[in-house]
């Protein structure tokens, strides 16, 4: 059984920087597509972050420019760094893993893993 544990989540002010970590417990990590997406109160899960088993990074429009996506692979760690956070920023950041790297990588169905989540919050 896959797991995946997100960590890094808390409480910041507008403008202030946090980097999220994900970590796996599957080997050979290098082998997975790792993604981030998040989901706010009364909203659906949406992209945020993509990163392939070969490297090819994608972002979704709203973060690209503040969000880094990053793997380390001896560490089965992906990383999400945000710059320049918002109020609308506020959700809960989830981590997910496939082996299958598929086109649409910013729908949900097309991961395989999910983890817990870690819930971030930006006040103005």
């Amino acid at each position: 059984q896959v797991q995946l544990v997100e960590t890094g989540g808390g409480l910041v002010q507008a403008g202030d920087s946090l980097k999220l970590s994900c970590a796996a417990s599957e080997q050979p990590f290098s082998i997975y597509a790792v993604g981030w997406f998040r989901q706010a109160p009364g909203r659906e899960r949406e992209f945020v972050a993509a990163v392939s088993s070969t490297g090819n990074i994608y972002y979704a429009d709203s973060v690209r420019g503040r969000f880094t996506i990053s793997r380390d692979n001896a560490k089965n760690t992906v990383y999400l760094q945000m710059n320049s956070l918002k109020p609308e920023n506020t959700a809960v950041y989830y981590c997910a893993l496939t082996p299958y790297w598929k086109v649409k990588y910013y729908v949900l169905s097309n991961w395989d893993y999910w983890g817990q989540g870690t819930q971030v919050t930006v006040s103005s």
